[in-house]
């Protein structure tokens, strides 16, 4: 543009020298001529590099795009010539700050030719140069053994007479300290604190920056600069007011109650700096927060007297932390929800994209709170930034109401062809969302999906549609059939290998069960006919489940598959042939590994694929008579920590990726219960049998400890597994051979069975150890005292570990195990509790009075149901806060298959006392009284 505008000035300039020089020869036509031939020309030439510069105007343009790193080395020497050319060192400067930030690595003999070379450079007076070499400086990251010239050539600019130079080597030699020789920093203290009280603004602002990368490697240097810090608070200076109070956070931020004595006086003398004052919301934040349920109120009057500040970015950034407070109530929120519905309507892009972000969080959690900035956010819905356009779409999607949805759609409709894919996939989320929000509006939504689906779009874009889909047929019963023909259509025309496949799956599984299920097997078949091998193998795979499924489509199905025997590709051979001779064997009642064609190919495997294949390997290598069963199949401790780590990792990047909004399932091995039923596979543990109910995590130790132990109860018939969750947390031990040592003299009952410790335990990554208790009789009850044994190896954390150190014996005091009665207890509802109620009758039943100590009656029912370890029946645990009398309906199923009722009625008495009656029913008194008794 900049070229554009110098040749229509230019072009303008020689025309009109071109009509004074016409006038001045008296209108010679030659002259004439000849100007106006040259001004055609110069117009024409303007014309092109215009049309070129709008065709290139989106095209990046790097001048450094070639370059070697081998020809700046060798332009360097320049550096050492007498007479040094300013412009041309400049240059070969920014080529290697360049090369740096492209990620180009020096070696130590490069970095030291450049760093000397540079050294003598600083002797010129040319401030440009001056300040370019301050950046190569920072840059290079010197040795320590250069630190020391650094250090005597910056030390002369920190008492210059130009401020400028004083500041830039303040900032550069404290980033270089910080980074190679911490130890340094008392040669140039003296410089810093005098530097932090400055009259120059830019220098106490430098002082104050470098004082914040030092507090990280030297802090007990910095502590001692308080006093000068807090002179600099009082500056009026925004930039020095800003940083001053940042670095006092940072000395001061081991002490809380220094932090809040600095916070509350800062709160009461308003800040001239806006940036200082967005700085103090968040430290007052975060002491609101650190405060736990006791909210200090004067804090959160401060927020909302923030509200009212002239800085838009201090409103913005008071409201944000209103509502990002936990448990912060609806009415709290009015304050800030009105402030950014007055965003919504700024001219300023900032503000209105800022507002729709923080009200798109909000809805999450309070839909009903952003209610009132729907209109002003269907506005926005057109808006020319088109972030801003969707996330108020997707915002409305969270807010709006059933009756809104067909008008919303329809704008969404025309919104969704003028955004990039990635928009398009937030919008999708956000209407999944809506769907399980109304599922009554199922068919709407779903007919908008198929047809965005059809259209153009890359591969995540199709994904998050298909994902949105499957989720909605998963959750909403009425949705199959139409989701599943929408899919069915999508298939014909489907370019991705992976979505093709993931449908077919999904057809397999839940066509079947649908009222029409054969008209979904001409779909499949022509997957057979058109795709390529990987979609036919999955088609033949389906096909073979209708007819496992269906009986009067088996002989088809059969024939379907016959034709496949001859495919060209050998997988989808080998499926044809195992899924034809796997129909034909099911009216004779033939087996494959003493599964059933239903249990084999329908039901899914009751061990991981990895522990499968192990077994295989194990079964060739030394084959026996005995053929080989899935019931012989086993599982490790250590591939059972390998796919607990990489469930863990993968539920923590859907969260991450997909949002609140999102509905992705959890992984199987992310609850308990699924990782009981993985631990019976182990060989150590084989002979437990089924497991019957698994407890909740119980922590054995303070979190931020040296070691963090948690453990979960796992029972069984006649066995309880202790699976106890391992965390090191120091860096500089590696432990081995890990084990939790059990002393259960006060638990008569049981008795220890078999331990399976924990090879090895690095710092930072988690390990499970075992131990298997075999009870002996009745239901035993009572605390465990547990002791962490292992082994520990000293290590270097910069080295890692090594095999020479044999290390020694040490043990860590943990806390006491309990094992009471919810232990036994697995949590199941009823559907009709006063039918079940009434048909077990009074033969069994215990009643019992309670006088408990809680604050509310929420907290009493949440107590006694832990106790009890029994589940709430017909919604009965739902009751609001301020509640004086409950009745909680509870069922559960005690060991050995017995189902337990429970009636538990709540008074508050007083404001720290609870009253409870306790009604019990079972078919044996024993089990009656064990459970009444189980909440003293």
């Amino acid at each position: 543009r900049i070229h554009t505008f110098f040749w229509a000035a230019l072009w303008d300039k020689c025309r009109l020298r071109s009509a004074a020089m016409a006038m001045a020869t008296g209108g010679s036509s030659d002259l004439t001529a000849q100007g106006a031939q040259w001004l055609q020309g110069a117009k024409e030439a303007v014309m092109q590099m215009t049309k070129g510069e709008k065709k290139d105007e989106d095209e990046s343009y790097s001048p450094f795009q070639s370059l070697q790193k081998a020809a700046v080395l060798q332009e360097c020497r320049c550096f050492n010539d007498r007479e040094i050319n300013p412009r041309k060192c400049i240059s070969i400067l920014t080529k290697i700050l360049w090369l740096l930030a492209q990620g180009e690595k020096l070696t130590a003999l490069e970095t030291t030719e450049i760093f000397f070379g540079v050294t003598k450079l600083l002797m010129h007076k040319d401030q440009q140069l001056r300040r370019l070499l301050y950046l190569v400086l920072k840059e290079l990251k010197p040795s320590p053994e250069e630190v020391i010239i650094v250090c005597a050539t910056l030390t002369k600019d920190m008492n210059s007479k130009v401020d400028l130079n004083r500041a830039n080597a303040l900032r550069v030699l404290g980033a270089i300290i910080a980074r190679t020789d911490p130890t340094m920093l008392a040669q140039i203290e003296r410089h810093l604190k005098q530097a932090l009280v400055d009259k120059n603004c830019f220098v106490a602002a430098s002082a104050l920056v470098s004082g914040i990368h030092l507090m990280h490697v030297n802090p007990e240097v910095v502590r001692r600069w308080v006093n000068e810090v807090q002179t600099a608070l009082a500056s009026d200076n925004p930039s020095v007011q800003y940083h001053a109070l940042a670095l006092l956070h940072q000395i001061k931020r081991q002490d809380r109650l220094a932090v809040s004595k600095v916070v509350a006086s800062l709160t009461r003398t308003p800040l001239k700096s806006p940036l200082a004052h967005c700085l103090l919301i968040r430290f007052a934040k975060a002491m609101m927060e650190d405060g736990g349920s006791e909210r200090d109120r004067a804090l959160f009057d401060f927020l909302e007297a923030s509200l009212r500040h002239r800085s838009d970015m201090v409103i913005y950034e008071a409201a944000t932390a209103i509502c990002s407070l936990t448990s912060v109530a609806q009415r709290e929120l009015s304050p800030s929800i009105t402030v950014l519905q007055l965003f919504l309507c700024s001219p300023k892009p900032a503000c209105r994209f800022s507002a729709v972000r923080t009200l798109n969080k909000i809805a999450m959690a309070h839909p009903m709170a952003v209610t009132p900035c729907n209109m002003d956010m269907e506005g926005l819905i057109n808006d020319s930034n088109r972030s801003i356009a969707t996330l108020a779409i997707t915002t409305l999607l969270k807010t709006g109401s059933e009756s809104g949805v067909e008008r919303l759609m329809k704008q969404i409709t025309s919104f969704m062809s003028e955004i990039a894919d990635d928009f398009k996939i937030v919008v999708v989320d956000a209407i999944r969302a809506m769907c399980l929000k109304f599922p009554q509006k199922h068919r709407l939504l779903m007919t908008f999906l198929a047809n965005v689906l059809r259209e153009e779009g890359g591969f995540q874009y199709k994904k998050a549609i298909v994902d949105t889909l499957l989720s909605i047929i998963a959750r909403v019963p009425e949705a199959k059939e139409a989701g599943l023909s929408h899919l069915c259509e999508f298939i014909e025309d489907c370019e991705f290998t992976l979505l093709s496949t993931q449908i077919l799956y999904l057809l397999g599984v839940e066509g079947p069960s649908t009222q029409e299920p054969s008209k979904y097997i001409r779909f499949i078949y022509n997957r057979v006919v058109l795709e390529n091998a990987t979609v036919r193998a999955s088609a033949v795979s389906a096909l073979a489940k209708f007819g496992i499924s269906i009986a009067y489509l088996r002989p088809s199905i059969t024939v379907l598959l016959q034709r496949c025997l001859y495919d060209n590709d050998d997988e989808v051979r080998d499926r044809a042939i195992f899924f034809v001779t796997l129909l034909t064997g099911i009216d004779s009642g033939a087996t494959l590994a003493g599964k059933s064609a239903q249990s084999l190919l329908l039901e899914p495997l009751p061990v991981p694929l990895a522990a499968l294949e192990a077994s295989c390997r194990e079964y060739l290598a030394a084959p026996t008579e005995r053929p080989l069963s899935i019931d012989d199949v086993t599982i490790d401790a250590e591939m059972l920590a390998k796919m607990q780590k990489e469930a863990t990792s993968k539920a923590a990047a859907a969260s991450e990726d997909a949002g609140p909004a999102a509905d992705a399932p959890a992984p199987a091995m992310a609850a308990p219960a699924e990782e009981a039923d993985l631990l019976s596979r182990m060989p150590e543990f084989v002979h437990v049998g089924a497991r019957f109910t698994s407890s909740k995590r119980v922590p054995l130790s303070e979190v931020g400890t040296e070691y963090e132990v948690v453990c979960t109860k796992h029972l069984y018939a006649s066995h309880l597994i202790l699976a106890f969750q391992l965390n090191n947390t120091l860096e500089d031990q590696l432990l081995s051979s890990v084990t939790v040592a059990l002393d259960l003299a006060a638990v008569p009952g049981l008795a220890l069975e078999t331990h399976v410790p924990c090879a090895s335990l690095p710092f930072g990554q988690p390990g499970t150890a075992y131990a298997c208790l075999r009870r002996l009789e009745g239901v035993p009850v009572g605390t465990i005292p547990c002791t962490l044994k292992f082994v520990v190896k000293d290590v270097d954390p910069a080295t890692g570990p090594t095999d020479d150190e044999p290390g020694y014996e040490d043990e860590y005091q943990l806390e006491e195990l309990e094992v009471c009665a919810a232990d036994f207890m697995k949590r199941v509802a009823v559907l009709d509790f006063r039918a079940a109620w009434e048909s077990v009758g009074n033969g069994c039943e215990v009643v019992e009075t309670f006088s408990l100590s809680y604050n509310s009656i929420r907290q009493a029912m949440e107590a006694v149901i832990d106790f009890l370890g029994m589940s709430p029946c017909e919604n009965s645990a739902a009751a609001p806060d301020d509640v004086t009398k409950l009745t909680v309906l509870l069922s559960g199923v005690f060991l050995g298959g017995m189902q337990v009722f429970a009636i538990v009625n709540l008074r508050a008495d007083s404001n720290r006392a609870v009253g409870m009656r306790l009604t019990v029913r079972s078919s044996d008194m024993t089990v009656s009284q064990f459970v009444a008794s189980s909440v003293a």
